[in-house]
C-alpha cells in the first residue's frame, strides 16, 4: 500500500514538472495579445540659451497594454548606468526580454530611456559633460567577471550567453547598445526623479522596477510621490549606501551617495537639511566571509515616505553586488522601511551576473520577481493601467 502511494505520488510530482514545463514552452511561443501600444514623452524643462528657448530633460517612454489585464498594477522598468531601454525590451542574443514576460503576465508595461539617454533628447548646456564605457569595463563587470575575477564571488558567473568577450555576438550587441551617462550625480538623480513622478501622474500608481544606477531613483520617486509608488523591486541597486567600494571606486571614500541610498535628496525624520548630518560611520565587522563592512547613519534617522511601501532588493550569485547589497537592505531597515533581500542563489537560481535581466536565466528571474508581486502587491485595481494614452 505504501509502495502504491509512493508511486502515485512520485507519478503526480512527475505530471506536476512535465505540465509546468509545457505550460512555460506554450506561453513563451504564444503570440503576444496587446490592446495597444507606441510612446510618449514626459517631465521636460524651459531652458533658454542665447536668448533661444526649448524644452531639455524630458523622458521618453515606449508602453505596451496586454488585452487582458489582471495584475494589480503597472510596471515601469528603469535601466542602469550607460544602457538603455532595450536591457527589458530583449536580450543581445534575441531571447524574450522583462518586458514581454510582465505583458504576457498581464501587466501593462513602461520601459524608459533615462534624461538624455537613448531617446530622451541631451542637452550639453543644460545637463554637463557626458563619459562612456569601454569594451574591456562591460568585460569585467558583466560578461566576463569570472575570467577577470575582481571580487570573491567573480568566480560563480555562468549565465552570460556566449563568451562575454569582444567578437561574441552577444557581446557585440550589448555593446553597440550602451550609450553616454551624465557625469554628474545630482543631476542625473534630480532630472530623472522629475521625469519619473511625472510619469507616475500621467498613468497612476505603479510598481517600479529599477536597475544598478536608477536604484537612487526608486527611493526618490517613492520619497516624492510615495501615493503612487505600490512597490519597488530594486534589481541590484547603485550601492552601498554612502561610499562606491572597488572595483567601482576610483579611491577608498568615494562620496557617490551622500543621502545614504541616494545622490539627490531624501526626507529624514528627524529632518535632515544637509547630507552631512547623518555622519556616516562604519560598522567594526563585517557581517560574514566575503562581505564588506556597511556604512550607516551615525544616529537613527527614518525615511517616512518611504515606509510601508513593499521593497524587493534582487541581487545575483556572482556579481560585485552580492558583496554589499546586505548594506542597503539594512539600512532601510533601519530606517523604517521593510524589505526582502533576495538573494538569487538561495531560492535556485544560480550563476548571474549583474546583468541579470538578459543573461541565460532571465526569465527564471522574472518569475521569481513576478511571484514576489503576486505575495506582496495584491491590493488596488488596475484601471487606471491604460490611463496613460
Amino acid at each position: 500500500m505504501r509502495t502504491m502511494k509512493a508511486s502515485l505520488l512520485v507519478f503526480v510530482c512527475l505530471f506536476s514538472i512535465v505540465r509546468t514545463t509545457i505550460s512555460q514552452e506554450e506561453h513563451s511561443t504564444a503570440p503576444l495579445s496587446v490592446a495597444k501600444q507606441g510612446f510618449f514623452y514626459v517631465g521636460g524643462r524651459e531652458f533658454t540659451q542665447q536668448g533661444h528657448s526649448t524644452i531639455v530633460d524630458q523622458m521618453f517612454v515606449e508602453y505596451q497594454i496586454p488585452a487582458k489585464i489582471t495584475a494589480p498594477y503597472p510596471i515601469v522598468m528603469i535601466h542602469g548606468n550607460y544602457q538603455n531601454g532595450s536591457n527589458f525590451l530583449g536580450t543581445p542574443d534575441d531571447r524574450e526580454g522583462w518586458a514581454e514576460y510582465f505583458l504576457r503576465n498581464r501587466f501593462s508595461v513602461y520601459v524608459v530611456d533615462q534624461v538624455a539617454r537613448g531617446r530622451s533628447a541631451y542637452s550639453a548646456a543644460a545637463d554637463g559633460p557626458l563619459a562612456s564605457d569601454d569594451a574591456e569595463t562591460v568585460e569585467r563587470l558583466f560578461t566576463a567577471v569570472a575570467r577577470f575575477n575582481l571580487w570573491p564571488q567573480a568566480h560563480l558567473h555562468t549565465q552570460w550567453p556566449g563568451s562575454g568577450m569582444p567578437g561574441d555576438p552577444a557581446f557585440d550587441q550589448l555593446l553597440a547598445s550602451q550609450n553616454p551617462s551624465l557625469t554628474d550625480n545630482v543631476t542625473m538623480d534630480a532630472t530623472n526623479r522629475a521625469a519619473l513622478v511625472a510619469l507616475l501622474h500621467r498613468i497612476g500608481p505603479a510598481i517600479l522596477i529599477t536597475h544598478s544606477r536608477s536604484g537612487t531613483f526608486g527611493w526618490e520617486v517613492a520619497d516624492d510621490a510615495p501615493q503612487f509608488v505600490k512597490g519597488i523591486i530594486a534589481a541590484e541597486p547603485s550601492g552601498p549606501p554612502f561610499f562606491n567600494t572597488p572595483p567601482l571606486a576610483t579611491k577608498d571614500l568615494d562620496l557617490a551617495r551622500p543621502w545614504g541610498p541616494a545622490s539627490d535628496r531624501l526626507t529624514y525624520d528627524p529632518p535632515v537639511k544637509d547630507p552631512s548630518e547623518l555622519a556616516p560611520q562604519r560598522e567594526d565587522q563585517t557581517e560574514g566571509p566575503d562581505l564588506q563592512r556597511c556604512w550607516f547613519a551615525a544616529t537613527p534617522h527614518k525615511l517616512p515616505h518611504l515606509a510601508g511601501i513593499p521593497v524587493m532588493i534582487v541581487t545575483s550569485e556572482a556579481s560585485m553586488h552580492a558583496m554589499y547589497d546586505h548594506c542597503t537592505s539594512q539600512y532601510l531597515t533601519r530606517a523604517g522601511v521593510k524589505n526582502d533581500l533576495i538573494r538569487l542563489g538561495e531560492h535556485g537560481i544560480h550563476g548571474n551576473g549583474h546583468m541579470m535581466m538578459i543573461e541565460k536565466n532571465n526569465l527564471e528571474v522574472a518569475h521569481l520577481v513576478a511571484d514576489w508581486i503576486s505575495q506582496h502587491i495584491s491590493s488596488g485595481s488596475s484601471k487606471n493601467a491604460n490611463k496613460a494614452q
